[in-house]
């Protein structure tokens, strides 16, 4: 399969800029891949296509203000920082600009002195090993500094940090956040529990390499990026039986997909563990756990549009983009919402 086979025409002024006002009041796509139809309604409507006994599974990940400018110790040049992953203690892995100014052993300050860094080496893909050194406690710190790193499309300010954050978010460590959660409010959530349908959690923090586009015209050649996963025996018990009853497992977003399939036997059963993934699905892959998607609308030519393909067939998900950017939907991070049932 080509990179190509997954592109489409995406007028600019369809990328979302900024979030609406209420979560819940994005438009919903409703794709129905027995018959190949699709209904368009408004998220709140989700509730009408979840049945009792199923398994609603979210990444329950937070953002954390990963963005941070300073400026060199020796030179008061201005640098930026955009924190990966935590390699151990106060050890990061950190995108840098402008990168040939930071190389092994420059020091940097950020916020009057209250976080320092030092790079301490060169890491594959251009990335730098980085070690901080303060005061107090590092994620406050990061909240009294740091900016959120909304992905690369996105031009508008955020005026509100918590609207990149799902309702749910608890465990701090995402570089970006697990967008199709964003759609969700409190009160949506308490209805869908009322109706009888089990909510579950993973967590994976989601890497900046989610954004990366697919370089090699074969798309078997991708090297797909790695992000880190934990799912707790609590969440594997919901998620078993519901498998184990028959009723539908559904994944709220690609995040929380890449980890039930990563941990999925081929029967469909979970089990609690701890890792890393780098799980690539496209089509021709054979789901062993999910059996529903609700996800937003993904970049062209990305391993996100390709996962998506995979859980219904390629055609027919280009014909329902084709008619999204028809319906004028807003795209991406901030925009609206598909249910692959």
């Amino acid at each position: 399969m080509k990179v190509s086979d997954f592109n489409y025409n995406l007028p600019e002024e369809l990328i979302a800029q900024v979030p609406i006002k209420d979560r819940a009041a994005s438009k919903l796509m409703v794709l129905h891949r027995n018959t190949e139809t699709i209904e368009h309604k408004t998220f709140k409507d989700i509730i009408d296509y979840l049945q009792p006994g199923d398994c609603l599974v979210r990444n329950n990940t937070k953002v954390i203000p990963a963005r941070l400018y300073g400026t060199k110790e020796e030179t008061g040049a201005n640098v930026e920082f955009l924190l990966l992953n935590r390699i151990e203690g106060d050890i990061w892995e950190v995108m840098v600009r402008p990168g040939r100014r930071l190389q092994e052993g420059v020091r940097v300050t950020f916020g009057d002195g209250i976080l320092k860094a030092e790079i301490l080496e060169k890491m594959n893909g251009g990335s730098r090993k980085v070690k901080f050194e303060y005061d107090g406690i590092f994620n406050e710190i990061l909240d009294e500094i740091g900016l959120m790193p909304l992905p690369p499309y996105i031009h508008e300010r955020l005026q509100e940090k918590n609207r990149y954050q799902t309702v749910y978010a608890k465990y701090e460590g995402s570089a970006a956040a697990p967008t199709a959660g964003l759609h969700f409010t409190d009160e949506l959530l308490e209805q869908i529990k009322q109706k009888g349908v089990e909510i579950a959690n993973v967590t994976l923090h989601v890497g900046i390499g989610t954004f990366r586009p697919v370089k090699e015209e074969n798309i078997e050649d991708h090297d797909m990026h790695t992000e880190h996963f934990y799912i707790k025996q609590e969440d594997v018990d919901k998620i078993n039986k519901a498998k184990q009853e028959g009723h539908r497992v559904i994944a709220v977003g690609t995040t929380s997909c890449r980890v039930l399939e990563s941990v999925a036997d081929e029967t469909g059963q979970v089990k609690p563990l701890e890792g890393d993934t780098n799980i690539f699905i496209y089509p021709g892959y054979t789901f062993k756990c999910i059996d529903g998607l609700i996800t937003n609308f993904h970049l062209p030519e990305s391993t996100l549009i390709m996962l998506v393909s995979a859980l219904s067939n390629r055609e027919f998900i280009m014909k329902a983009y084709e008619e999204a950017v028809k319906e004028k939907y807003r795209f991406f991070s901030f925009g609206d919402a598909m249910f692959i049932s």
